[in-house]
C-alpha cells in the first residue's frame, strides 16, 4: 500500500512539474485604468488566450502604468522586459513619423476613415516593427478627439496662454501653434493635473475625460472630431517565436477578435462617456465656426510639417489613404 501511495505521489509531482514547465507567463503593461474600455478588452484578450491555449500561456495585464509608464512600454517590449504591451502609437512619432499618422488633425476624422488609414498604415508598421524585433498584434482607436477647456472658447485665440496638456509630439505642436503653454501629462495623471491647475485644457476623447472624472474640474468639451489615435498591442517577436504553433495560433486568433471587439467598444465608449460627462455637469458642445476654421488651419500646418519629416514614405501613405 505504501509503495502504491509513494508511486502516486511521484506521479503527481511529475505531472505538476511537467505542467509548470509547459506553462509560459507574459506581462502586459498598459497605461490606462482597469475600467477603461481598452484595458477591459486587454483583459478579455488575456482570458481568451489562457482558455484557448489550455492554460499554457498566462498573460497578466498591468493597468494604469503600474509596471511601466506609457512612454516606456514600447522599449520594454522591444528589450524583452515585457513580452507584450499596449502603446499609444502617436507617442513615438519623433522616433518614426509613420507612428504619428493617426494623430494628424482632420486627416482621418471618423471611425470609417480611421479604419481606412489603419489598412494603409499597418503594413508599414509591420515592416518597421519586424526590424525592431516586434510585431503588432492588433490596434483599437480612441474615440474622436475634442477640446476640453475650463473656459468657454470661441476661436483659437481664446487658447492663448492657457496651460495645455500635451501627451504626444502633435499635441505639443498644436499648443505652440495656438499660443497655449504645453505641459506634458500622462493619462494616469490627468485628473490630478486638472484638479491642481497644472493644466486647464487639452485635446482628448470623452473616454479619457470620463476616466479622469474631468466633469469635476472642467465645464466645456468641444466636439472637434479632430482625429482618432490608436492604441496598438505589440509583441516581442522572440517571445512569440518561443511558443508552440497551437499557442501562437491562439494568440493570433484572440488578437483578431480583440481588434473587432475593441473597435465596437470604442464606438460605444464615445457615446457613453460623453453622456456621463454631460450628466456630471459638463457642457458637450459643437465647436464655434471660428474655432473649427482655426483648428483646420492648425491641421494643415501639422500635415505639411509631418510630410516634410516623413518624406516619400509619408507621402506614399497619405496618397494611398486618399485614393
Amino acid at each position: 500500500m505504501r509503495s502504491t501511495f509513494r508511486a502516486l505521489g511521484v506521479a503527481a509531482a511529475l505531472a505538476f512539474t511537467l505542467t509548470a514547465q509547459a506553462q509560459t507567463r507574459w506581462d502586459l503593461p498598459a497605461a490606462y485604468p482597469a475600467a477603461n474600455f481598452h484595458t477591459v478588452n486587454l483583459q478579455q484578450f488575456a482570458d481568451e488566450v489562457d482558455k484557448a491555449s489550455g492554460g499554457k500561456l498566462k498573460i497578466t495585464v498591468h493597468a494604469n502604468a503600474s509596471l511601466f509608464k506609457a512612454p516606456e512600454i514600447k522599449r520594454a517590449v522591444q528589450g524583452g522586459q515585457a513580452q507584450i504591451g499596449e502603446v499609444l502609437l502617436v507617442n513615438f512619432q519623433n522616433e518614426w513619423p509613420i507612428f504619428g499618422a493617426d494623430g494628424l488633425p482632420f486627416l482621418a476624422d471618423s471611425y470609417d476613415e480611421a479604419a481606412k488609414l489603419w489598412r494603409v498604415q499597418k503594413p508599414m508598421l509591420d515592416k518597421k516593427l519586424a526590424e525592431q524585433g516586434m510585431m503588432v498584434l492588433y490596434s483599437v482607436p480612441w474615440p474622436p478627439q475634442g477640446i476640453y477647456s475650463k473656459r468657454p472658447l470661441n476661436s483659437a485665440a481664446d487658447l492663448k496662454g492657457i496651460k495645455w496638456r500635451a501627451y504626444s509630439p502633435a499635441t505639443a505642436r498644436i499648443a505652440e501653434l495656438v499660443g497655449a503653454q504645453p505641459v506634458t501629462v500622462q493619462a494616469a495623471e490627468v485628473s490630478q493635473a486638472f484638479a491642481t491647475g497644472v493644466t486647464e485644457s487639452m485635446m482628448s476623447s470623452g473616454s479619457t475625460g470620463w476616466d479622469a472624472k474631468l466633469h469635476e474640474h472642467v465645464k466645456f468639451w468641444y466636439d472637434t472630431q479632430a482625429w482618432l489615435p490608436k492604441n496598438a498591442v505589440l509583441v516581442n517577436r522572440a517571445a512569440f517565436n518561443a511558443l508552440d504553433k497551437a499557442t501562437q495560433d491562439a494568440v493570433m486568433k484572440a488578437g483578431a477578435d480583440a481588434e473587432t471587439r475593441g473597435w465596437a467598444a470604442s464606438r460605444r465608449a464615445n457615446t457613453e462617456s460623453l453622456d456621463r460627462l454631460k450628466g456630471g455637469g459638463m457642457q458637450i458642445l459643437p465647436p464655434p465656426p471660428a474655432l473649427t476654421a482655426d483648428m483646420k488651419k492648425v491641421g494643415d500646418t501639422l500635415l505639411k510639417e509631418w510630410l516634410e519629416k516623413a518624406g516619400a514614405e509619408g507621402q506614399a501613405l497619405v496618397d494611398a489613404y486618399r485614393k
